[in-house]
């Protein structure tokens, strides 16, 4: 048989909590009910995601996921996007619920991937479904550092063995890095300081940032850099 339909089932601690989050990224309600048990289906285009409700569930210790193909991350990144900054002012970046920015997964054969973890603490990891033209694999000593802490942070959810990664990236420079590689290097430390709720790192991150020189090319492919520096200073003020 054809045209099989898997919908997840995921945990939270509350189902009014998981309607709000979703609303904001663009979903409405297809189903809910309070007894016997609370559970709701939520649903945004072709992506359907359920939930079951547990009193006193802790989504720090969840271990939830599933994950979402789609032909276009950044399109999906950019409505998620919009919707936290129409509701919150800003894209979340720490904290329970958050998002990570699209990026190459080294541990994904090169495809672009982002994750949103929920208020249940569920991990929804969107991925790019279009093989044929991943991204160049990472080179160069930042670049190569870049990559393994992107798996540790955006995939396994390590962000403190990320943090350590790029602190001994960033400890050695040398004279021929990438000034491009050294800005998205260090826009990714102060994301990864936000996900361990340290601001002040963040904020000196971003300062670092600000004192790079580059010329106007290295500039244009900065710009993704830049961009989600401008979504962490927000969510810094």
């Amino acid at each position: 048989m054809t045209n099989e339909v898997t919908i997840p089932l995921l945990p939270c601690p509350s189902i009014d909590d998981i309607v709000a989050f979703y609303s904001v990224l663009g979903f409405h309600t297809t189903y809910k009910q309070r007894k016997p048990n609370p559970a709701v289906g939520l649903q945004r285009e072709d992506l359907n995601l359920q939930f079951f409700e547990i009193p006193g569930f802790d989504p720090a210790q969840s271990y939830g996921s599933c994950i979402v193909l789609t032909s276009d991350t950044g399109q999906l990144y950019r409505a998620f996007a919009a919707g936290m900054r129409a509701a919150y002012g800003k894209v979340l970046v720490s904290g329970t619920p958050r998002m990570t920015r699209p990026r190459a997964r080294k541990n994904a054969d090169g495809l672009s991937g982002f994750s949103v973890i929920d208020p249940g603490g569920n991990w929804i990891r969107v991925f790019q479904n279009t093989p044929a033209s991943p991204a160049p694999a990472s080179t160069g000593r930042l670049g190569k550092a870049m990559a393994n802490a992107v798996v540790q942070a955006d995939s396994r959810g390590d962000a403190r063995q990320a943090a350590r990664i790029l602190d001994s990236a960033l400890a050695r420079p040398e004279p021929d890095d990438d000034p491009v590689a050294v800005v998205e290097v260090l826009v990714y430390r102060a994301e990864v300081a936000m996900a361990l709720d340290d601001p002040a790192t963040a904020a000196e991150m971003l300062a670092r940032v600000d004192r790079v020189a580059l010329s106007a090319d290295d500039a244009t492919r900065a710009a993704a850099a830049y961009e989600a520096a401008a979504d962490l200073e927000a969510a810094l003020s």
